[in-house]
């Protein structure tokens, strides 16, 4: 089975997520509601796929993502969720894609194989 580091502020969207990513998708999910607990999360294991929020709080996705690169390397797979549109920005971050909010529980686990397939 493997890691996944799922990274949303939002408590019930990291319940739906990681239920539907375990359960339908197979994955070994840890979540984070913020920067500092995604890069001890990555700290302590490195992930094979990290879904990353764009919109949080404190630090948002893209500057969560510059703190997790030292750590991950350029070759695990950087999924943004958003429920905005701004997916060729998100792309030039080097994200490997881009899953748009409000999912489908039940094929968020399909995009995730999708997008890291390629």
């Amino acid at each position: 089975m493997s890691y996944l580091l799922l990274v949303d502020d939002e408590p019930d969207i990291r319940a739906i997520a990681k239920m539907a990513l375990e359960r339908v998708g197979g994955w070994d999910v840890t979540v984070a509601g913020s920067a500092a607990e995604a890069v001890r999360a990555a700290s302590a294991a490195r992930p094979a796929v990290v879904l990353l929020d764009v919109m949080m709080p404190d630090t948002d996705g893209p500057a969560t993502l510059e703190q997790l690169r030292p750590l991950l390397g350029d070759d695990v797979p950087v999924i943004f969720l958003t429920a905005k549109g701004e997916d060729d920005t998100l792309l030039a971050l080097g994200a490997a894609g881009v899953i748009a909010k409000p999912f489908d529980p039940i094929s968020l686990p399909r995009e995730v194989a999708a997008i890291t397939a390629r």
